[in-house]
């Protein structure tokens, strides 16, 4: 079983840290006392595998001493566990911008103390810890993207996390709420039209071969897959999904069809794609 010790500066993203290991498949405790280190450990396994990831944010709060955790990480170490940690830490200017944005008291600061002071005596009392980690990483850069391929490196961990949502759907039933792009394809020729594939969907061989039989749908689809290999890593930065609608009139041929290529189009590259067919659905 794998324990990493996320810790560091009060307001240097810990919480922040946390989130992404839990995108990146970790079980997540925030603020446990390094006293239950070992009887927490204990309990995860005796699940026999549930929690084989597990990540525990720990403060200034959290320790009363090194000497505490320091023991409580060698009782991990000791039931056959990997043990790393992770400390993040800031610059005092960069700490005290980011107390005064969000009105916070800090956790060591006393009434009618400076910040710098708190922030300076916990800087102090945390570097034996900061000397015990696996891992430092600053800060000071607020881009979330920079903080999460820093973990990533850091737990050699591949963040497959970011997940494209493809949803087909008709106008008539209106645009779906959740989209966050919305491409319309009723510009491409309407099997509607056609007898022979009135009846069926763009999940059938037919409809697919009559919508890009003209060669606009390719064209379409090709800048379409340009335009997204462009957008997603802008989006990749602050969020863990995005959802592209492609919509055509009945949501049931022209819609589907283009859902369904773009979705291979985007897996071709690497993607993690979940598609839903929102008129097939009914």
């Amino acid at each position: 079983m794998e324990f990493l010790i996320i810790t560091g500066l009060s307001g240097a993203g810990k919480t922040r840290a946390a989130d992404i290991c839990e995108d990146l498949g970790y079980y997540c405790v925030d603020n446990l006392p390094a006293a239950l280190l070992g009887k927490f450990a204990a309990l995860c396994l005796a699940t026999r595998g549930r929690y084989e990831r597990v990540a525990l944010v720990m403060d200034v709060r959290s320790v009363a001493s090194f000497e505490e955790l320091d023991n409580a990480l060698r009782e991990l170490e000791g039931l056959d566990c990997q043990v790393r940690v992770l400390y993040l830490e800031a610059g005092t200017d960069t700490l005290l911008r980011r107390y005064k944005e969000s009105r916070r008291p800090h956790p060591l600061g006393k009434p009618g103390e400076p910040i710098r002071q708190a922030v300076e005596r916990e800087r102090a009392f945390l570097a034996p810890l900061r000397a015990r980690a696996d891992f430092i990483i600053g800060t000071d850069s607020s881009a979330l993207n920079r903080l999460r391929a820093e973990i990533c490196r850091c737990i050699r961990a591949e963040d497959r996390s970011f997940v494209v949502n493809v949803l087909s759907f008709g106008y008539k039933k209106g645009v779906p709420p959740e989209a966050d792009l919305v491409f319309d394809v009723r510009c491409l020729p309407n099997p509607f039209y056609e007898p022979d594939l009135q009846h069926l969907t763009g999940l059938d061989g037919p409809v697919a071969e009559y919508v890009f039989r003209s060669g606009s749908a390719q064209t379409l689809l090709d800048k379409l897959t340009d335009l997204l290999a462009f957008l997603l890593p802008l989006y990749e930065a602050d969020r863990r999904e995005l959802t592209v609608a492609v919509g055509c009139t009945g949501g049931r041929h022209r819609s589907v069809v283009m859902a369904q290529a773009l979705a291979q189009a985007l897996e071709s590259q690497g993607r993690m794609v979940n598609i839903q067919h929102r008129a097939l659905e009914a």
